[in-house]
Formats: C-alpha cells, structure tokens, sequence
C-alpha cells in the first residue's frame, strides 16, 4: 500500500477511535441510567407483591432486624413481628427466624428482642430461631443461611418493610435460599410518603451493587 493511503487509513481509523471514545462515557452513563430505572422499578413491584400468599409451606419465616429501644422493639422492628405472627398463624413456616445483632449502646440483640415480644404472643420458644450477630441485612442473612443449611431447610418467607423486600430477596439468593417475599406494609415507614420515598430511592442504588458483590 502505498505510504500516502497509509497515513489517510491510520488518520481515518484515528478519528474513529478517538470519536468512539468520545461517545464512551455518554454510553456507560446511559448503561448505568437504565440499569437504576430497571432496579427502580423492581424495587416498586417487590414492595408491591405479597409471594406468601397461596406459595405452600415453607421451612422458615425469616424477620430483619430493626431498632429496638432497651429491650422494647421500635414501631418498625414490632410491626415485621406482628406480620410474622400472622404468617406463622396461617401455617406459612413452622419455624420463624428473628435477625439481628447488637446496636451501638445497645445490652441486648435486636432478636433476643424479638423473641421475647413473639414468646408473649405465644409462639414457643422450640418454634424460633435466633440469629443474634448481624449488623448487616448481609450478615444475617449469610448467617440465616447457614443456620438453615445445617437443618438441611432452604426455602424461607422473608419478612421486612416493602422497600427493601428486592435486595433481601436478592441476598437470600446470592446465598443459596429458595426465597419468596412477603412485604410488612403496616410499617410506619411506609406509611410516611417522604421517609418510604427516600428508602425506595436508597435501596434502588443498594440492589445493584449487591448483585454485583454479593457472592
């Protein structure tokens, strides 16, 4: 080839690379626009589907944690309990999981807490399990599952607030739990527009990234 058509090939392909990489950046923001609106809308449909209802028995009805103020479970953390105690009622699991660690300043665990407030709502104490040193909805559900695992159980109800139903469905997964959703919609938080609002946004950004990380 001669050297002239060379050097008008090299700068035609030049001028396309460095206009591709132009575009690069618009491309990646684009990528990470809609992959916020498809978890967004996840997010949404989660906090709207209840999958406990006519799903059969499962093993394990599973409560995450909230705060809890000297040994009396916050609005929040006694409103995911009251929803377990339904289920278990309904026979949805024999067995109910209470989840949670200790707070900063804290004496007890959010599920000692939980426990308790269940056991004076006369569920037994053979009918729960305690997961007592997440600080994370990551850590207790590694440690869920490998409560489970151990009793060779794997499917759970996973009780929260209705905004964080598709991350901890995500994590349930990530670690091996056959898992379906049954969002607590008598939640304070859900019944306030601005705080639920501000959850929705939050965990819409969380969901993602524990997809990517969670192994």
């Amino acid at each position: 080839m001669p050297r002239a058509a060379r050097e008008a090939n090299d700068l035609k392909h030049g001028r396309r690379r460095r206009s591709w990489l132009r575009r690069l950046p618009g491309a990646v923001v684009g990528l990470m626009l809609f992959g916020w609106i498809g978890s967004l809308i996840a997010v949404l449909a989660f906090a709207e589907h209840d999958g406990a209802s006519g799903a059969g028995q499962a093993d394990a009805i599973v409560v995450l944690g909230a705060a809890q103020y000297a040994g009396r479970p916050s609005p929040v953390l006694r409103a995911r309990i009251d929803h377990a105690l339904d289920l278990w009622r309904e026979r949805v699991a024999p067995v109910i999981v209470m989840t949670g660690g200790v707070g900063v300043g804290d004496t007890t665990s959010e599920a000692a807490v939980s426990a308790a407030y269940a056991l004076r709502r006369g569920v037994p104490e053979g009918a729960m399990m305690l997961e007592s040193a997440g600080r994370t909805t990551s850590e207790s559900m590694r440690t869920v599952a490998r409560m489970l695992y151990a009793r060779n159980q794997t499917s759970v109800v996973l009780v929260s607030d209705p905004f964080h139903m598709f991350r901890l469905w995500i994590l349930a997964r990530r670690h091996g739990l056959k898992a379906i959703t049954s969002p607590t919609r008598s939640s304070p938080i859900w019944a306030s527009v601005p705080a639920s609002a501000g959850y929705i946004f939050s965990e819409s950004l969380k969901a993602p990234i524990a997809f990517i990380v969670e192994r």
